[in-house]
């Protein structure tokens, strides 16, 4: 029995987004958002595990819950040991926009790509491989414009809650860009 009802493609987009931004959300919990070395491998796998787990449930069988979860805690975990860092909450130290971008980018891409790469040991299908790039690419967009964000409204509100805020936009838009091929996961 699957955990999720037969949807139309649209609406398992937004359940897909709404569990990936809330699970981000969820996680704030127990994650302080921070600096590059501020976010260790516990914190990372802590994370991991609150977005997988809603994510997960989303998928067609309790087995490829149980793999989705497991593989993208061992993603999160392996990216921050490897020194990628918890892509999705840390905010670059540094201010200087252009540079800021271009990491973002580069750091979303390389924390996209090990994720979607520990995710599609979790995936069944012969064509699982385009995980591993929209994962990727989704990362390498959403990170630089979150972060662009976050800037803006770190200079506007003079508080550190515009970077959370980019962070936030940041998991929206992965959520966004990975559920519209998610959705194929369960087939």
């Amino acid at each position: 029995m699957p955990f999720a009802s037969e949807n139309t493609r649209f609406s398992f987009i937004l359940l897909w987004t709404f569990a990936t931004f809330g699970g981000f959300l969820l996680s704030l919990l127990f994650i302080e958002v921070g600096d590059k070395p501020d976010i260790g491998v516990v914190e990372a796998a802590i994370g991991g595990f609150i977005i997988a787990l809603p994510q997960g449930c989303l998928l067609k069988e309790p087995k490829y819950c149980i793999r989705w979860i497991l593989s993208s805690l061992l993603g999160w975990s392996i990216i921050t040991a490897i020194g990628i860092g918890a892509v999705g909450w840390i905010v670059p130290s540094t201010q200087i926009f252009p540079v800021r971008m271009l990491y973002g980018a580069v750091y979303g891409a390389l924390g996209g790509l090990g994720i979607g790469l520990a995710q599609w040991l979790a995936i069944p299908q012969h064509n699982a491989w385009r995980w591993i790039f929209v994962s990727s690419a989704s990362w390498a967009f959403a990170v630089p414009v979150g972060s662009a964000i976050g800037t803006i409204l770190h200079r506007l509100m003079q508080l550190f809650l515009g970077e959370v805020m980019g962070l936030a936009i940041t998991w929206l838009l992965v959520g966004i860009l990975t559920g519209m091929n998610a959705h194929k996961l369960r087939t």
